[in-house]
């Protein structure tokens, strides 16, 4: 931490008083730390682990990977970093990311600002002083002006309480908080439960190693194959020697990611054309596959088209019928997110390992030797739970956040999130989060989506100081309007259909709202510019 310093608002300061307190080391917090340096703040961030890297750092499963093509997964507000940096595969693996964040903190000397191993407990607006008084787990108090919450979209891991969970007698493991040394399922007889991104992800290292492996299904997903490889100098010399290019034209495209579009309908071509189309994407790999026809996630009989081409690819690569029938989901695809995979439909061809569909009858408990599913005992040496998050709100309900009056963030979210532009929220002042509910975010590539929010933050608390406003909320009719918009633009969109955790569905009892922005990141970020060219519209200044 910094000598303590004179603080803005505050005739004197110690070393618990801050201009900014951060919460979270990931890839937000770490940018947002060096936006307020470069404006001679004084800012600190908070962080539970003991490293940098956010997502990166807890989920270390085997085969973590990004689903985001390195070169464009990164950040771009320095030009050396950018050249500096070499990505070595198409889809970065977990360490090579935690690697990335680490050179990042030590390039830009960010750890002296950086309080790790410190949860936050409370958050508490003290209308008063205008300012935030945050208590850690250690017991500490910090006070600061302005409150920046990074703790991220999938940082909450959803762990399930299964009756009799706390009576198993082996190892169990959730994929959202993995041991940092790693885990040797050698010779292990291994169940997971889940199939989502992660255990897409991990199931087929985990046969690699395991005895035999028995995976619990509640609902399948599609999942298109990554085809990662190394790659070679010459294609990073290529993005290099266009950086600038490359992310103009990613800024241009909906996720903020730079992959082909085709705005063409799939009902107005042949058959023979469309399957060309689906067999040319799926060779290529990853999440591009749903970028083939423009219209796949707008119409469902276009949609059908693009999911049933993935279920006859599913029923070519899985020997048994069966299993392969139901591995093919039912739902619309893109509606949950789309999973990115290196071997998963192969993995159930091989002799160790069997799948369970939990569809209809649920797991009825966790027993000393294992898992019991309608009458019948499955012994495990350990058991995995890939059971994903409680995504975009998780992270901030875990931390007794209270605005003015003091009512708590939870209570005015009862009902779902309600923010503006997914940055601030109503009834507490000088509060951000950064890529928070109503922001294009998790439908984008988060880097991008990250750096946005962050410049729209660290600008608007520079043209605070610059015009002489200590506080900014967001007005209730502002946020209500942005609300509607959330919403209607949902409704437009196919991806708002189903029981995704896009939704809350993976969390009982929590609300049914689509909450991330769907509207595409270059139209969420004119919005942005036009709310600041309008004197910051919206928002109340004081």
């Amino acid at each position: 931490m910094r000598e303590p310093g004179k603080v803005w608002g505050n005739s004197e300061a110690t070393s618990d008083d801050f201009n900014v307190i951060i919460v979270g080391a990931g890839f937000a917090g770490m940018y947002m730390l060096h936006r307020m340096r470069g404006m001679g703040l004084k800012a600190i961030v908070f962080e539970a682990g003991d490293g940098v890297g956010g997502t990166w750092y807890w989920n270390r499963y085997p085969g973590a990977r990004c689903d985001v093509e390195s070169v464009q997964y990164s950040y771009q507000f320095d030009k050396q970093l950018e050249q500096e940096w070499t990505w070595s595969e198409k889809y970065s693996p977990q360490p090579e990311i935690l690697e990335y964040a680490n050179h990042v903190a030590d390039r830009f000397d960010l750890r002296k600002d950086i309080c790790f191993n410190t949860r936050i407990d409370s958050a508490t607006y003290d209308e008063n002083k205008i300012e935030w008084e945050i208590v850690t787990d250690k017991g500490h108090t910090h006070r600061s002006k302005f409150c920046v919450f990074a703790t991220g979209c999938l940082s909450s891991f959803n762990q399930p309480r299964f009756d009799g969970i706390d009576d198993f007698l082996g190892t169990t493991y959730h994929t959202g908080q993995w041991p940092h040394e790693g885990v040797d399922f050698t010779d292990l007889r291994v169940g997971v439960v889940g199939t989502g991104s992660s255990a897409i992800q991990s199931i087929p290292e985990i046969a690699k190693q395991a005895k035999h492996l028995t995976v619990f299904q509640r609902t399948a997903n599609y999942t298109i194959p990554a085809r990662n490889a190394k790659l070679s100098e010459d294609y990073v010399r290529s993005i290099k020697d266009d950086y600038a290019g490359l992310r103009e034209r990613a800024r241009q495209k909906p996720a903020g990611y730079d992959i082909p579009l085709n705005s063409q309908s799939v009902l107005e071509v042949s058959k023979e054309e469309f399957k060309s189309e689906f067999q040319a994407r799926w060779e290529k790999g990853g999440t591009q596959f749903l970028a083939a026809y423009g219209d796949l996630l707008l119409k469902p009989e276009a949609n059908e088209k693009a999911a049933e081409f993935v279920k006859e690819m599913i029923r070519d690569t899985v020997e048994d019928p069966v299993v392969a029938e139901l591995l093919c989901p039912t739902n619309i695809i893109g509606c949950k997110r789309l999973c990115v995979d290196t071997d998963y439909y192969k993995t159930y061809n091989k002799p160790n390992v069997k799948l369970v569909d939990v569809s209809e009858t649920p797991i009825d408990r966790i027993l000393p030797s294992g898992i019991a599913h309608k009458g019948i005992e499955h012994q495990f040496d350990s058991i995995v739970f890939a059971t994903g998050f409680d995504a975009m709100t998780g992270a901030l309900f875990n931390i007794d956040i209270r605005g003015r009056d003091g009512r708590s963030l939870k209570e005015k979210w009862d009902g779902g999130p309600q923010t503006y532009l997914g940055l601030t929220t109503n009834g507490f002042p000088n509060m951000f989060t950064v890529t928070g509910p109503g922001s294009p975010s998790v439908l984008t590539n988060m880097l991008p989506s990250i750096e946005q929010h962050v410049n729209f933050i660290s600008d608007c608390i520079s043209y605070m100081r610059e015009n002489g406003h200590s506080k900014i909320e967001p007005e209730l009719e502002a946020e209500l309007n942005w609300g509607v918009h959330v919403n209607e633009v949902a409704d437009l969109s196919l991806r708002s259909t189903c029981a995704s955790w896009y939704v809350g569905a993976n969390v009982p009892g929590k609300p049914r709202v689509f909450t991330p922005y769907i509207g595409g990141f270059p139209r969420y970020v004119e919005r942005c510019k036009s709310v600041v060219a309008n004197g910051y519209e919206g928002f109340s200044l004081a």
